[in-house]
This record gives structure tokens, sequence and C-alpha cells, in this order.
């Protein structure tokens, strides 16, 4: 059975940091891509950083690039989300998701419905 457990969310000024985890657990973790997703209240869930499968190559969203990295641990079997500037309008709840599928172009790996596996969420508030 595929677990993803994410930790580490909580409130935050803005400006300030916050790294949020994801604990994968029942699958082989080196072969999948790994994402974070966001979902603020009434709006859709969006792509907020991947990292494929290799770890070499990762993607961000503009919103959040130069200031969120992603990393993995496949020793650990875990990925960050390391959330730098952090800014009210990154509130909401995230998720870390997996996908044993192979993507080809980048476009891929930003899309929800490409993704298997899903944790729970975490929520992260930022306030002004």
């Amino acid at each position: 059975q595929v677990q993803l457990v994410e930790s580490g969310g909580g409130l935050v000024q803005a400006g300030g940091s916050l790294r949020v985890s994801c604990a994968a657990s029942g699958l082989t973790f080196s072969t999948h891509a790994l994402g974070w997703f966001r979902q603020a209240p009434g709006k859709e869930r969006e792509f907020v950083a991947a990292a494929r499968q290799r770890g070499t190559v990762t993607l961000y969203a503009d919103s959040v690039k130069d200031r969120f990295t992603i990393s993995r641990d496949n020793a650990k079997n875990s990925v960050y989300l390391q959330m730098n500037s952090l800014k009210p309008e990154d509130t909401a709840v995230y998720y870390c998701a997996a996908s044993g599928l192979l993507g080809g172009v980048d476009i891929w790996y930003t899309r929800k419905n490409n993704y298997n596996y899903w944790g729970q969420g975490t929520q992260v508030t930022v306030s002004s």
C-alpha cells in the first residue's frame, strides 16, 4: 500500500521561510517522479514544483521560481519543498504526489492527472 505523508506546514509571516516534507512508503521511490501541488480555498489544485525520476531535473511554476526549491532524498524516501520569501498568496494546502509513469516533455510533470499517488496535504498559511 502506497502512502505519502506530508509534514511541516504551519503559520508564517510574509517574507519568512518554511520547509514541508513528504515521506513515502510502499513504492520504489527512485523510479517515481515527485511533485508538489497546492490548493487554495475556492481554487483549483495547481502545480508548484516537480523532480523528475533521476532527481537532477527540477521544474517550477513561474509564481514560485527563485523562491521555492524542491529536493528529494532517495535514501530516505522523502521529498522536500523549501519555501523562502513567502507571500500571503502562497497560502494553501500543499500536497505531495508521486508518479510511476514516464513522462516526456517537462509540461507532462506539471499536470496533476499524471500523478497516481497523493498525500493528505499540509496547511501553509502566510500572514501579511
